[in-house]
């Protein structure tokens, strides 16, 4: 601790090993983008005084501050100084602490993870999705001052000061009304930002839309336009591209928007925002869409930054306003939640967004398949959780098939319409990729017959789609539970083993196999390969079993039905190998091996170990000199 120059004490703080680390990346990686550090400064400023008129609303004895709400730049181009204030809710000892001193979120730490896994050069714009935009500050200073004063009553004036080198001070002063001030020296090769015309450009370019006046040496700057309340014919696509990127802290214009006014039961307009893309943070926080959703304002007034209650979970990546005047100004959270207004305001909403998605799938279909690779995954939830729109969502969701190429998509509507007159289901097949399915035993007597077969490569197919049960009175199967008769069918130039030596080809997997499998059967399905794994008449589909192993669920470990395709010359072989010598011990190698295959192929095949070892030993044993 030390003593500042009038007295007071300073104390000193070192940061944590995490916001040093976060601070070098900032201040070494940054550079190519400088000019978002007032982009960022903004922003907080706009953030403190939305929370001061909020609470104002209910809090009667919040600290006055000085005059209207507002934010004040100030420049000097000859002594580099930059000086940035505002009027809002300000900071105590405990908050200044926690938000410029410490890795505040976990999404400070995501937004470390995000760099390294993408393993390039830091783009200026992904540091205002994470919340550590002030650090931004770095990139143009070598020092600076915040001196804040909560609004809370009975609070003391305090300024923080650091380098951002590992430690910050922090001393008591004596400062009139409420708000922050944020000082600091420009670098010299900064200076740019101390010119009043570059700082407007800035402004201009990222804050136009700050719904409180930015004051740059006394004029200000910004519109202030709440363009959710004009009409759709009067917004121009840059206006609206520049609102987007300023309210969901994206660098990237909006893959598309939707204009909403509503007058009736309730009024209400919203300005809604496609992404391009999947938000960084949804690939690093497991609960991603737990804190998402619009913004909600009433009479113009920014009520909640995230409000949950306005979509449903599945639709919460849409950014964007939403504005009512049939909900009071001081209404608190747990209000909003159990609002009938909000119902209201969500099902409507609901319905108009799906109906968005629907006219982009219909007139704009590149532009849906850049939503749909992004979100479909996301939106497939709505299935289980949203069933007053159930219909639209199963009309929305789109497949790759046996007769798509890769890339390509089918609907169920599409499917149905070029399904033979004589099928009566709609047959899929799940795995975890394209190749490794259309590659799967089970698929071979649908190809061979030219049968569609839908292909689930998508984790969240197998939980939503067998949901779906029936689509125009067709049932949904997976093609291991297909209600075909194999037995019926006769294979072209294949020569099955006599009928008096398939049962003991039979039993002799079952003898070498024992418990492994529920059974082991002749098969009529497959084609080109000699054994199949299916599931049981009551078990879980093998991809449907695996995922919920993968998630660790406590599923009963379900039995397979192995089925041998007893026209196959390697099961014919293994028949004559039998009938030469039963005791010959390559039989049960060759069994075992089978088997093992046909495990690689649903992806249980928990060791690769015996399955090389034994693979050595079978091409020892065909290499042999005979």
């Amino acid at each position: 601790m030390m003593s500042g120059n009038n007295g007071t004490s300073v104390q000193e703080f070192e940061y944590k090993a995490e916001m040093k680390q976060l601070l070098d990346l900032i201040v070494h990686s940054l550079y190519t983008h400088p000019e978002i550090f007032l982009r960022e400064l903004i922003s907080n400023a706009s953030d403190a005084l939305a929370k001061v008129r909020f609470n104002a609303l209910t809090d009667q004895e919040l600290l006055e501050g000085d005059g209207d709400l507002g934010i004040k730049i100030t420049v000097d181009s000859k002594e580099l100084d930059f000086i940035i204030e505002d009027n809002g809710i300000g900071m105590t000892e405990e908050e200044l602490i926690a938000n410029l001193g410490t890795v505040a979120r976990s999404g400070t730490l995501g937004f470390m993870q995000a760099l390294k896994d993408q393993q390039k050069m830091l783009d200026g714009n992904l540091i205002g999705q994470f919340g550590v935009g002030f650090y931004s500050v770095f990139m143009v200073t070598d020092e600076v001052t915040v001196e804040t004063r909560s609004a809370l009553p009975g609070s003391q004036g305090y300024r923080w000061r650091s380098s951002g080198q590992g430690t910050y001070s922090i001393e008591k002063i004596e400062k009139i009304g409420r708000g922050t001030r944020i000082s600091f020296k420009l670098k010299e090769e900064s200076k740019e930002f101390a010119e009043a015309y570059r700082v407007e450009q800035i402004i201009k370019k990222y804050s136009n839309f700050v719904d409180f006046p930015i004051m740059l040496d006394g004029k200000q700057i910004n519109s202030m336009t709440a363009l959710w309340q004009r009409s759709k014919s009067e917004l121009t696509d840059e206006e609206v591209n520049e609102f987007y990127k300023f309210i969901a802290n994206d660098y990237q214009d909006p893959l598309d928007y939707l204009h909403v006014s509503v007058e009736g039961m309730v009024s209400f307009k919203a300005l809604l925002f496609l992404p391009r893309e999947a938000p960084v943070e949804l690939l690093y926080r497991q609960s991603e869409l737990e804190n998402r959703g619009p913004q909600l304002y009433v009479k113009k007034v920014m009520i909640q930054h995230e409000c949950r209650d306005l979509l449903p979970e599945y639709l919460r990546f849409i950014s964007g306003v939403v504005d009512t005047e049939d909900l009071s100004l001081n209404v608190s959270r747990e209000i909003v939640q159990s609002s009938p207004v909000m119902a209201k305001i969500r099902q409507i909403l609901t319905g108009k967004i799906l109906a968005w998605f629907e006219s982009l799938a219909r007139e704009q279909p590149e532009k849906f398949r850049t939503f749909y690779k992004a979100f479909g995954p996301i939106v497939k939830i709505g299935l289980n959780t949203d069933f007053t729109n159930r219909q639209k969502l199963i009309e929305l969701l789109r497949f790759e098939s046996t007769k798509t190429v890769e890339g390509e998509h089918v609907t169920l509507k599409e499917y149905v319409g070029r399904m033979p007159e004589d099928q009566k289901e709609i047959y899929y097949h799940s795995g975890s990729n394209r190749s490794q399915l259309l590659a799967h035993p089970n698929l071979e007597y649908f190809q061979d017959k030219g049968i569609e077969v839908l292909l689930l490569s998508d984790p969240v197919d197998v939980f939503v789609i067998p949901s779906i049960h029936e689509y125009e009175k067709k049932p949904l199967k997976s093609i291991e539970k297909a209600d075909i008769d194999f037995s019926k069918e006769k294979k072209e130039g294949s020569q099955p083993l006599p009928e008096n030596l398939v049962q003991p080809v039979l039993g002799l997997f079952r003898e070498t196999l024992g418990e492994r499998i529920e059974d082991v059967v002749e098969s009529h399905r497959l084609v080109s390969s000699p054994v199949t794994l299916v599931s049981g008449k009551d078990a879980l589909d093998s991809q449907m079993e695996r995922m919920m192993k993968m998630m660790q669920a406590d599923v009963p470990e379900g039995k397979k039905i192995l089925e041998v395709n007893t026209a196959h010359p390697i099961i014919r072989n293994l028949s004559g190998m039998y009938m030469a010598n039963a005791a010959n011990p390559l039989i049960r190698t060759v069994i075992e091996q089978l088997y093992d295959g046909a495990l690689l192929h649903e992806g249980g095949l928990d060791s690769t170990t015996s399955f090389l070892s034994r693979m050595n030993d079978l091409i020892e044993a065909a290499t042999q000199q005979r």
